[in-house]
């Protein structure tokens, strides 16, 4: 280049195509094995080839899965060609805290020989996704994953989402990756044997999504609480159909599915829910954890934003009525509990950014917090669950569980 010559420059803006598939069933492995089958796409005249991996936890509670999988693949004849017997990982948080566990999966995909045309079949709540769904991710650059999410909390909201990832240095999610799932499908059969404790947790997502964008939602989501904790299905179906389209129109039309802005508003109330799952070694669950995030934000919004206070002590009275904790102790370790503000801030990078509310469906990015509020908002909410005298229940025994 010779001295008078301007330096080359060239940008280009680049988009790039996703489908994202997302489907209702009431028992996909019986009447509607259909579902499954059709997003199953053979390969140029290929039979696709699939392999399942489950939760150990489900795999527990449905003891007849195996035999219904495998009547599946045979009704399909030369449509796909199951790769394998089904996998079996850890449920909750154990496959996600454990980067071994995450070396194991990828010898078993590399053994198969899956290939970018393979599909990874994933059935459990959301930390399983979150984990299998990373190293499907990584492997070739990407196989084609099909999720069946088996919380209320992965249906309504991880498992609609484009995150994949595991734990790592004691923070959520430090390695992981963004990517489109093949499909999502939301089976109203594999919640039946949740454990009450996990059937409740995922209705604080629904809780957060609809306080963000659907002042209806959240009226009828109170409306409805206590039938929701009651497990009447009229009543709970509704709201996580109805949460997980708010999550995934905010993901494909929201102008940032892969978090590369500095906001991240449907992390609202999160900020404080990543640092308490650490801080207890993962006994509080994602959802619980959630509700107590919203709840402190909530307040907060109210004593510092203009959130009308009516409408922060409606927050709090819906999230009691469908049974979720408000209070913990590891909320009162505020020193240790503070540190999260800035891991929040690390994991997207840039100044700090936090969704709060000025009004139920109206969202407001803020980038400092008072502390002496927050501290507030926290005595708050401790006092208001000990008002209700609120305590947790770990459900029935033999009941499947599982986190996020």
């Amino acid at each position: 280049m010779s001295q008078d010559q301007e330096p080359f420059a060239l940008d280009v803006a680049l988009s790039v195509p996703f489908v994202h598939r997302l489907r209702f069933t009431q028992d996909v492995f019986d009447a509607e094995w259909h579902v499954l089958s059709d997003v199953l796409e053979p390969s140029e005249g290929q039979p696709a080839r699939v392999q399942f991996w489950v939760d150990a936890n489900v795999a527990a509670a449905h003891p007849d899965l195996e035999t219904r999988i495998t009547k599946f693949t045979e009704a399909l004849g030369n449509q796909v060609i199951p790769v394998g017997a089904m996998q079996t990982v850890p449920g909750g948080e154990d496959i996600k805290n454990d980067v071994q566990g995450l070396a194991q999966i990828l010898k078993v995909f590399n053994k198969a020989d899956l290939d970018r045309r393979s599909y990874a079949v994933v059935i459990g709540g959301g930390a399983v996704l979150d984990a299998v769904g990373f190293a499907a991710s990584i492997a070739h650059r990407g196989l084609r994953m099909v999720r069946l999410p088996t919380t209320t909390l992965s249906q309504s909201d991880s498992g609609i989402g484009v995150k994949n990832g595991v734990n790592l240095f004691r923070k959520k999610n430090w390695l992981g990756c963004y990517s489109v799932p093949w499909a999502v499908i939301n089976d109203a059969k594999l919640l039946s044997t949740l454990a009450d404790r996990d059937f409740l947790c995922g209705f604080s997502e629904a809780v957060k999504v609809s306080l963000l964008k659907d002042a209806s939602m959240f009226h009828q989501l109170c409306s409805s609480a206590q039938s929701i904790r009651g497990r009447d299905m009229s009543a709970a179906l509704p709201m996580i159909q109805q949460c997980a389209q708010l999550h995934m129109d905010h993901i494909a039309n929201g102008g940032d599915p892969f978090e590369m802005l500095e906001a991240r508003p449907l992390d609202f109330g999160h900020w404080s829910a990543h640092k308490l799952e650490a801080m207890s070694d993962f006994e509080l669950r994602h959802g619980e954890a959630v509700a107590l995030g919203v709840a402190i934000d909530t307040v907060y919004s109210s004593l510092a934003l203009g959130l009308p206070h009516n409408d922060a002590k409606r927050v709090l009275r819906c999230l009691a009525d469908l049974g979720l904790p408000l209070d913990d102790p590891y909320l009162h370790d505020t020193r240790t509990l503070f540190d999260g503000l800035e891991e929040f801030r690390q994991h997207l990078g840039g100044r700090l950014t936090l969704t709060m509310l000025r009004g139920v469906g109206q969202p407001l990015d803020v980038h400092e917090i008072h502390r002496d509020l927050m501290l507030q908002a926290i005595n708050e909410v401790a006092e208001y669950a000990r008002s209700l005298r609120v305590f947790r229940d770990d459900g029935p025994k033999g009941a499947h569980r599982a986190s996020g």
